[in-house]
C-alpha cells in the first residue's frame, strides 16, 4: 500500500497504520498454522461437500444434470402418461385404422337400432313408416291443409249466421210456384 500525502492528519496515519499491522499479523499466523497443519497431516487436503474422492485423492466424475429430464413439467406430464396407461386409457389415440373403422360401424349400428325401436320412428305425423326429411314435409303440408279445411269451415258458419230462415222459406216457395210442371 502506499503511504498517503502529508495533507492527512496524523491521527488517521496512525489508525491506518495499526490496521495494516493487525492484519499483517492475521495473515502471518494464518500461515504458520497451515504449515504445521500440513505437516502433521499426511493425508490430501479435506474436498468440499458432495465431491467424491478415490482411494488416491481424485475426484470422481458425477453426472451432468440434463435440464430437460430435470423439467417440472415433464415430470408431471411422464408422470400422468404412465398413471394413464397403468388405468389402460388411451391419451395419445394410438388405435389403428382397422380398430376405429369396427367402432364408428358399431355406434352406427347401435344408433339405427335406436331408432327402429323408438315409438317416434315408427309413427311420424299418425302415418306408419315416414321418417326424417320427407316425414316432416309431409306433416308441414298436412298441417296447412287442416289449418285451410278450419278456415273454411269457420267462413261457412259465420255465412249460416247471417241468413235469415224466413228469406229461405220464401224462397223456396218460389221455387215451387215457378216450377214447371
Amino acid at each position: 500500500m502506499q503511504r498517503p500525502g502529508p495533507h492527512i492528519s496524523t491521527s488517521i496515519m496512525n489508525r491506518m497504520s495499526i490496521f495494516e499491522n493487525t492484519t499483517r499479523a492475521q495473515s502471518l499466523t494464518e500461515i504458520d498454522t497451515a504449515g504445521t497443519m500440513m505437516s502433521m497431516s499426511s493425508s490430501p487436503p479435506a474436498t468440499p461437500t458432495g465431491v467424491q474422492t478415490d482411494a488416491e485423492g481424485l475426484i470422481l466424475p458425477k453426472k451432468l444434470i440434463n435440464p430437460c429430464m430435470e423439467n417440472i413439467d415433464r415430470k408431471e406430464l411422464h408422470r400422468e402418461l404412465k398413471f394413464n396407461a397403468r388405468i389402460g386409457k388411451s391419451v395419445l389415440n394410438q388405435k389403428t385404422e382397422l380398430q376405429r373403422a369396427y367402432e364408428k360401424q358399431k355406434e352406427r349400428h347401435a344408433a339405427a337400432a335406436a331408432e327402429q325401436h323408438s315409438p317416434e320412428a315408427e309413427l311420424v305425423g299418425g302415418i306408419p313408416g315416414l321418417k326424417g326429411e320427407l316425414g316432416r314435409v309431409i306433416m308441414e303440408r298436412a298441417q296447412k291443409h287442416e289449418a285451410a279445411a278450419q278456415r273454411q269451415d269457420a267462413e261457412d258458419a259465420e255465412d249460416r249466421q247471417y241468413v235469415n230462415p224466413e228469406y229461405l222459406n220464401v224462397r223456396a216457395k218460389l221455387r215451387t210456384a215457378h216450377a214447371p210442371n
